[in-house]
């Protein structure tokens, strides 16, 4: 099966593919590789790139062809048309992508028109490290729902199981548990059904 983060022609949602394994935020350099081949380093930092209407996969394509990296969260949703069913990949956060770029690299991501606006990053070490998070929950296939309005709670940690070390907030929600991984920048994120056993609090 496809992992929802592997880079494609036609629904890329990240550039390079290891990319937020081997970013590193603030002033210091990104030493990264794709296809063999190593990008040039330089001084990047993040960026929260605010879409035109619908243009979060376009703008992720140009982003790939330039070469510039990006992460695009995407999970996939089953819609149901004349009886058949159809499967595609849509955006974690309507509207939003994130950039990691140089200041030339920004220049280049706004001369696409497909953008609306460029959020700067107060906290770009947090950011990296919520982005981490939700790429490894996407990557896990487990059924996900997006969280639009994050609940306030107790943060936890997974101990055991395939998401062992994943840190969330728990809410309950008919009669289920639910871990929250947000992203704090947006305070939208998405979550997963859980097991109370499987979880920590952390202190």
């Amino acid at each position: 099966m496809e992992r929802m983060y592997a880079p494609t022609l036609d629904h890329p949602s990240q550039f390079p593919t290891g990319l937020l394994a081997a970013a590193v935020s603030g002033s210091e350099a990104c030493h990264v590789t794709c296809a063999g081949d190593a990008l040039a380093s330089a001084e990047r930092t993040w960026l929260v790139l605010y879409t035109k209407s619908r243009q979060e996969k376009a703008l992720a394509r140009c982003l790939l062809a330039l070469e510039i990296p990006f992460y695009l969260p995407l999970i996939a949703k089953t819609t149901i048309c004349r009886g058949r069913r159809f499967r595609s990949r849509v955006p974690v956060f309507t509207n939003y992508l994130f950039l990691f770029a140089s200041t030339d690299e920004r220049v280049r991501a706004l001369q696409t028109n497909r953008i609306s606006r460029v959020l700067p990053v107060g906290d770009p070490e947090r950011l990296e490290f919520d982005l981490r998070q939700l790429q490894r929950l996407i990557a896990s296939d487990a059924p996900l729902t997006i969280e639009s309005r994050l609940t306030p709670g107790r943060r936890v940690r997974i101990r055991i199981g395939v998401l062992a070390g994943l840190e969330g907030v728990v809410v309950r929600r008919q009669g289920k548990s639910r871990l929250i991984i947000s992203v704090n920048y947006l305070q939208q994120g998405a979550s997963v059904e859980i097991e109370d056993c499987q979880v920590e609090p952390i202190d």
